[in-house]
């Protein structure tokens, strides 16, 4: 540096900006500051600018540290063993290399087992390996069905992930207490600071959370915002009681009942008729009775109805709808509400002692069967009534499979999900072996996992069936896809006979029985692998 530079630099303050507005003007109209007028303004200028630029960039003050980042939480929960871990890691991957459709071979679909393998996992309590925490949040983003299980056994750790990634922020929603201000539901200020205080979703996740540990609690926070609430959030809020729904909820869904919003009226009119002792239901039971008697005078005792003339001012405060859809009679209508929203124990009193099989075999008189037995229907699946339910679906080798009540696979559905899984997988199998497959798909999904062996049996029998009688394979493809994923892996070895090519009858599909022959190995395949994954997550044997 010459000593014209060392001395502007040493006595120049750092004026950055008049040494710009220097430059611009020139050193002929403005001298540069610290400097004498003349040809060697220039010089002084640039050296000056030069010794600022140099104790701008040294001289640059450290910026006010970010707070440390806090490390992630402890998950207490022990490993995975090492198998398990690789099985993760493999079914992970699978989802990026996923096929897109077509033909699918003989191979086992990886991705569709994955949410078996994480409810296996879950259930012995196992912790996600860390390094597979952000593979897991990128697979329960694309799939909303895994989140709850996959978000349950990321734990801890992925929620503090999902604060730092923007893309992995849904668990943050998801998960209870997932929010980044959600309190201990420990800490009643932070809890009321929270529902005061937070967004929509967080109230909900709050509520919904402090409902399943302390119903009470919940209730009576809703209660103190109710009155100044949006009709769209109370209607949410109030769908949050159906988790512990009790009789202690009763006043407060009477007041409900007042509400200004239809939609919440008839919401809290349907969580008390779920109460069977409950006031409304008792209201409902005493208008119901008046429109539905046995004839005792016919030579076989008859039920007959009267249905309602008119929806009074009353029966709408109690969620009756008076306007019928189109195509709907109005009284038709009324009378399925009030019926739906009785307690099924009123009728064997009213209907002269009678269970509930004795009831749903007697004649209707006047075409009104199908509308009542469908009311008893709605009310058995509310409910939750095991003999009605029982009733209404009646023999599964009925012909047309055409219980009592049920007159749709969606409301045989219904009714068997109040069953005990044991039932249900019975019922299902004998109605398999009288109808076959082609309207069983609706009711496998209610059916527990996996599959009890009266019913694994009877879907392999009729899919064995199928085949030889050269039916068209594509159509059974959706129970197909139950079935890997639903067969105990148990039955494996019994279906080892099904895999050679059979003979095609001559008014088979061409190409059906290699089709056949290649959907039985994958199932056979798959319920292997199953079966690996479970033993797998089986707990390590400690080392000796």
């Amino acid at each position: 540096m010459s000593r014209t530079t060392a001395t502007v630099a040493a006595s120049l303050p750092d004026h950055w900006e008049e040494l710009v507005t220097t430059a611009l003007l020139g050193t002929d109209r403005r001298t540069p500051p610290g400097a004498a007028p003349g040809p060697r303004a220039p010089s002084a200028l640039l050296d000056a600018a030069a010794a600022a630029t140099v104790r701008r960039r040294a001289g640059l003050r450290p910026a006010r540290p970010a707070e440390r980042l806090r490390p992630a939480p402890e998950d207490p929960r022990p490993p995975l063993p090492h198998a398990a871990a690789r099985r993760l890691a493999v079914l992970l991957a699978d989802r990026l290399g996923a096929s897109g459709g077509g033909r699918r071979g003989a191979s086992p679909d990886l991705m569709e087992l994955l949410p078996q393998w994480l409810q296996a996992a879950n259930a012995h309590g196992y912790a996600a390996p860390p390094h597979a925490l952000p593979a897991l949040l990128d697979a329960a983003r694309g799939r909303t069905d895994l989140r709850p299980a996959a978000l349950r056994f990321a734990g801890p750790r992925a929620l503090w992930l999902a604060r730092l990634n923007p893309d992995w922020r849904f668990a943050l929603r998801a998960a209870p207490g997932g929010g980044p201000s959600a309190p201990d539901l420990r800490d009643p200020q932070g809890i009321r600071r929270l529902w005061q205080e937070g967004l929509f979703a967080e109230r909900v996740t709050l509520l919904t959370a402090l409902r399943s540990r302390d119903a009470a609690a919940a209730r009576a926070l809703l209660e103190e915002t109710w009155a100044t609430e949006r009709a769209e959030d109370r209607l949410m809020f109030l769908d949050s009681l159906r988790a512990g729904l009790g009789p202690d909820d009763e006043p407060f869904l009477e007041r409900a009942l007042a509400d200004r919003s239809r939609n919440v009226r008839a919401t809290a009119a349907e969580l008390l008729s779920a109460l069977p002792a409950s006031a409304l239901a008792a209201r409902m039971a005493v208008r119901a009775a008046a429109c539905v008697a046995v004839d005792r005078t016919r030579d076989v005792p008859t039920i007959v109805v009267e249905a309602p003339h008119e929806c009074d001012a009353a029966m709408e405060r109690d969620g009756v709808a008076a306007k019928a859809p189109a195509g709907r009679g109005e009284r038709s209508w009324w009378l399925g509400q009030l019926v739906e929203a009785t307690p099924l124990g009123t009728w064997p009193g009213r209907l002269g002692g009678r269970t509930p099989e004795e009831i749903v075999a007697l004649p209707v008189a006047d075409g009104w069967q199908g509308e009542l037995h469908a009311a008893w229907c709605r009310a058995a699946v509310r409910q939750r009534d095991a003999a009605w339910s029982r009733a209404l679906l009646g023999e599964p080798s009925a012909p047309e499979a055409g219980g009592p009540g049920a007159v749709s696979l969606a409301e045989r559905a219904r009714l068997l999900a109040t069953l005990d899984a044991g039932e249900r997988a019975v019922w299902v199998a004998g109605f398999i072996e009288t109808h076959g497959l082609s309207e069983a798909f609706q009711l496998l999904g209610v059916c527990a996992v996996p599959w009890a062996p009266p019913l694994g049996r009877a879907v392999v029998d009729a899919l064995n069936i199928a085949r030889d009688a050269g039916s068209y394979p594509w159509s059974f493809s959706g129970v197909m896809g139950l079935a890997e994923r639903c067969l105990d892996p148990s039955e494996a070895s019994r279906l080892d006979a099904l895999l050679a090519i059979p003979d095609e009858p001559e008014d088979a599909a061409p190409g059906a029985a290699s089709y056949w022959s290649e959907a039985f190995q994958r199932l056979v395949t798959t319920l292997r692998l199953r079966g690996a994954m479970l033993a797998e997550l089986a707990p390590e044997e400690p080392a000796p």
